[in-house]
């Protein structure tokens, strides 16, 4: 079962769950011509709390009817499967190295009616070759063919260089920024990064924000 960490699930009518849900109308009309279905989420520097905001945030899109799969990509410090509480035996790594996983995913259900998930599965030796590999570019398709979203878990731009290579797969990107931790020249560091393969970076998230300025925030 989900932890209480979730936000939209554990107080929905809270300013922070609404929060993510106005982060998901902002993404679904940040560009009419340019619409996403394939969305990654990443931070400048571990610890600014991606994968947590990434969850919340694929909760609201599921809870708003739309089919949803969340992938674990962070094959450094895949956290979904604990934020989840679902076992991690299988999943995107499964379906890097074995045809019948490729065409039936080891998807998970989550608990949240439209929210499947696909956690990282065994962590690689080498992590920056799978996120680069051409597999990876299959693997996208065969799970946008089963969902109308797909929102990645990636590692921290400053960490991995191939989550960079993993955004130019992806319609857009989105960077976590955390209120009070994450240094400037990181962040504008990342920015560069993910520019330089262009990567279409859609705005960031302010975690960790004054209440009085709200939890959580879209720029």
């Amino acid at each position: 079962m989900p932890k209480d960490d979730l936000i939209t699930l554990s107080s929905p009518r809270s300013a922070a769950a609404e929060a993510f849900r106005t982060l998901r109308t902002n993404l679904l009309l940040s560009n009419p011509e340019k619409p996403i279905s394939t969305l990654l989420v990443t931070s400048a520097s571990a610890a600014d709390g991606k994968s947590i905001a990434l969850a919340n945030l694929a909760v609201t899109f599921a809870q708003a009817g739309h089919n949803t799969i969340l992938v674990d990509t962070d094959l450094r410090r895949p956290s979904q499967h604990d934020i989840w509480g679902v076992d991690n035996t299988r999943g995107l790594m499964s379906m890097m190295s074995e045809d019948t996983a490729l065409s039936s995913p080891p998807l998970v259900a989550s608990g949240v009616e439209n929210l499947l998930l696909l956690p990282s599965g065994a962590v690689p030796a080498v992590p920056a070759d799978v996120l680069s590999h051409r597999r990876i570019g299959e693997i996208i398709g065969v799970l946008k063919a089963r969902a109308t979203f797909i929102l990645f878990d990636a590692p921290p731009v400053l960490a991995a260089t191939d989550t960079a290579l993993l955004g130019a797969k992806v319609d857009g990107a989105l960077l976590v920024v955390q209120s009070g931790s994450t240094r400037r020249d990181h962040v504008m560091q990342a920015k560069q990064t993910l520019e330089r393969v262009h990567v279409r970076l859609l705005g960031s998230v302010l975690t960790n924000a004054p209440r009085e300025s709200a939890s959580r925030r879209y720029q």
